[in-house]
Formats: C-alpha cells, sequence, structure tokens
C-alpha cells in the first residue's frame, strides 16, 4: 500500500488529485470542530458519557468522528447521505419506475436517480436536525442541554445541521470527481481514524498502569483482526464460465474462459450497522426514559444474541438485493457463455443462488465474529479501546478501496514504475 501511494505522489496528476483530496479533509475536519449555536456543549458530552454510549446515537457519534456527541456543524456527517441512497436503493427495486430508470436510463438516468438521492438527504438532515434540537430541547435530569430555547435559536440550530450534512455531501462528491476514491468513504474513514488518537492514549495509559500485557494482548489482536479483514476482504469464489464459439463473417468469436466472481464478504458493513442501530434501539429508548440500560445494555448478552442473528438476517437481505441467479443466467445464456455441467438457463440460475447461499453465510459469520469480537473483549477487559470491530471493517475496506483506485489510475496512465 505504501509503495501504491509512493509511485501514486511521482505522477503529477494523481499528486494534485491526492492533494486536493487532503485539502477536502482538511476543510471537513475544521467543519467538525465548529459548534452549533446556543448548544450546551459540555452538558451534551456527560449525557453521551454516562447514559447515550451504548445506543444508536452510540453509534452516529462513532461515525461522526465525535461531531455528534459535541453539537458541531457537521454532527449529522454523512449519516443522511447514506440513509438516502439506502432507501432509494430499495426504491429502485420495489417501484419499476425507478428501477427502469436505473438500470435502462443510461447517464441521464443515473443523474436524476443521483439527484434524487441529494434531495432526499436534505429531507433527511432536516428531519434528523429537527430530532437532534428536541433531545436537546428535552435536556437531561430534567435540565436543557441548550443556552436558549426560543422559536429563532431553534431555528438556527435545525438549519445549521441540516446546511452541514449538505455541506458534506457536496464535499464527498468533489472528492469522487476530482480527487481518489469514493469521497463518502472517504470522509466516513476520516471519522473513524480521527478517534485512532484516543485509542492510543488509552493504550499507552494501561501499560503505564501496570496493565501492560492487556495492552500488548490488545494490540497483538488488533493486528491480527485487521490481517483477517484483509484476507476476508481480498476473498472471493470463482464460477468458471465458459463462451461457446461462434461465427460472425470471416470472424471468430468466443472460446475462452472466464470466472464468474462473488465476494465472500459482498454487502460490506452495512448489515453490521443496520444490525446495530435495530439492537440499540431498545437501550435507546430506555435511554430517553431515564431507565437503567440492564439487558439493552450493548454489553449484555441479550444484546449480543439479538446483534448475532440480525447480522445474518441482513447479510442474507442484502445478497439477495445485490445478486438475482436468475438474471446472471440469462446473462449468461445471451453472450453465450455457460457453466461446465450444468444446462443454461433454470439449472444455472440454480446452481449461482446455491453458491451465493453459501458464500453469503460464510461472510455472514465472518461479520458476526468481528463485530461481536470486540463487545466480548470488553466483557473482560475494563479499559478496552473504543475502536469497535465495524470501525476496523470500514477503515480496512475503503483503505483497500482506495489502493485498488489508485492503482488502477496508474494502470491507465502505463506507468513504467507500477507495471514493471
Amino acid at each position: 500500500m505504501f509503495a501504491t501511494l509512493r509511485n501514486a505522489w511521482k505522477i503529477p496528476e494523481l499528486r494534485k488529485k491526492i492533494l486536493f483530496t487532503l485539502f477536502i479533509l482538511l476543510i471537513f475536519r475544521l467543519g467538525n470542530a465548529v459548534p452549533v449555536p446556543y448548544v450546551d456543549v459540555a452538558a451534551l458530552h456527560n449525557y453521551f458519557e454516562q447514559s447515550l454510549s451504548g445506543t444508536i446515537l452510540g453509534l452516529y457519534n462513532m461515525m461522526s468522528g465525535s461531531a455528534f456527541s459535541q453539537a458541531t456543524v457537521f454532527a449529522l456527517s454523512i449519516q443522511p447521505y447514506i440513509n438516502a441512497s439506502i432507501i432509494i436503493q430499495l426504491l429502485c427495486i420495489a417501484i419499476p419506475a425507478l428501477e427502469r430508470l436505473s438500470k435502462e436510463g443510461g447517464e441521464e438516468g443515473k443523474r436524476k436517480i443521483s439527484n434524487i438521492t441529494r434531495y432526499t438527504t436534505v429531507g433527511l438532515g432536516l428531519l434528523m436536525g429537527f430530532a437532534y434540537y428536541v433531545m436537546l430541547r428535552n435536556g437531561y435530569g430534567g435540565q436543557s442541554l441548550l443556552t436558549n430555547t426560543g422559536f429563532l435559536p431553534g431555528l438556527v440550530i435545525v438549519l445549521s445541521f441540516t446546511a452541514g450534512s449538505a455541506f458534506v455531501m457536496w464535499l464527498g462528491e468533489q472528492i469522487t470527481e476530482f480527487g481518489i476514491g469514493n469521497g463518502i468513504s472517504i470522509i466516513l474513514f476520516a471519522n473513524i481514524i480521527s478517534r485512532i488518537p484516543s485509542a492510543v492514549s488509552t493504550l499507552f495509559a494501561m501499560f503505564t498502569g501496570g496493565q501492560w500485557w492487556q495492552a500488548l494482548l490488545l494490540l497483538v489482536g488488533m493486528l491480527l483482526l485487521v490481517a483477517f479483514i484483509v484476507f476476508i476482504t481480498n476473498s472471493e469464489r470463482r464460477i468458471p464460465v465458459q463462451y461457446a464459439k461462434r461465427v460472425v463473417g470471416r470472424k471468430m468469436y468466443g472460446g475462452q474462459s472466464t470466472h464468474l466472481p462473488i465476494k465472500v464478504n459482498m454487502s460490506g458493513v452495512l448489515p453490521v450497522i443496520f444490525a446495530q442501530s435495530i439492537a440499540s434501539l431498545p437501550g435507546t429508548i430506555a435511554a430517553f426514559a431515564g431507565k437503567q440500560l440492564g439487558w439493552f445494555s450493548n454489553q449484555s448478552v441479550l444484546y449480543m444474541v439479538v446483534y448475532f442473528i440480525l447480522i445474518i438476517a441482513f447479510s442474507y437481505f442484502y445478497a439477495t438485493v445485490q445478486y438475482n441467479p436468475i438474471e446472471i443466467a440469462n446473462n449468461l445464456k445471451k453472450n453465450g457463455g455457460f457453466i461446465p455441467g450444468f444446462r443454461p438457463g433454470r439449472p444455472t440460475a440454480e446452481f449461482i443462488g446455491r453458491v451465493i447461499n453459501k458464500v453469503t453465510f460464510f461472510g455472514a459469520i465472518y461479520l458476526a465474529i468481528v463485530a461481536l469480537l470486540p463487545i466480548i473483549v470488553g466483557r473482560f477487559v475494563s479499559n478496552a479501546v473504543s475502536l469497535g470491530g465495524t470501525s476496523v471493517i470500514i477503515v480496512v475496506g475503503v483503505a483497500l478501496e482506495t489502493v485498488t483506485a489508485l492503482e488502477a489510475q496508474m494502470m491507465m496512465r502505463h506507468y513504467k514504475g507500477f507495471l514493471e
């Protein structure tokens, strides 16, 4: 990875793209430090530390790089955009008109889908900003978290959160168009790694506090976890595909062998995020009601069991959304391709479906292990590092995706040092 970055830096065009990406991230991190007016930030931070760390708002806080618990302009971060993208993706499956627009509309159709996603992002940002304002107004322990509760301060707070989420979406699009990699993923990556200094300070405190063996085990375990995630992320099941020979005019086409790749972790980190959101809902309701979390705590056995089941369920759901065995089989048949040992059509679709189910099962178990491992460690280690399995999956996945994008751009420019 470092060799790829070093080689990319030597190419003027890629160097400009890297510098542009870093500049956008600098603007984003500066925005994360600008507080929204009329909010008691110190009281809000204490509220998160005491009651909300194990709720769905704790997940939002992690994905915003702690900006959510500090009520900054970018507190909502990219959550509205991610939610809007998922909603539109699901609607493209449920609504035939949107499905035709996304599949048959070409570039114009993609542009319209992007515009719909942007408008949905603004709408969700407005809704989430208002919900955040209501939480601040209701306060904690009978005390409001706002310094002024009038109509105008409330309007300023809601519009500040909404404008911040829209601006973050625009920053991500600028990175995608003029920078390196997927902009939204890069911003999410920056949010998560911003918590690394606190994790390092925690490890250092454990070393100096006489818990050096626990700190050493955590460090080794984290490195092994990263290696495991890299291995699974790059793993895929390759289904062999053979194309029949056909003569068109005086030329012969086909006859080559290739494969149909199916990723072991085909759905990424989305099943974990959705499972964590739903599993944390009872704890969130209990926290707002002022009750003890108890069985709803994010370290309870009940939470881990529900979390595990939801990860498996959402993994199969996203595999069903992403892969349609019948459509894949029909495309192979139209292009003269077939899987050796299976007749084109229904037998091929059934075989692809069985393979996808098996691969999805292993991918779901992998996600469940990575997501639950930090929780299990946290039950035995009092000073566990704040970076969870979800964070590590996102960081490693985005890093590999960015390196792949750099390598692809170097290939396009026929970079001699890379090709050799």
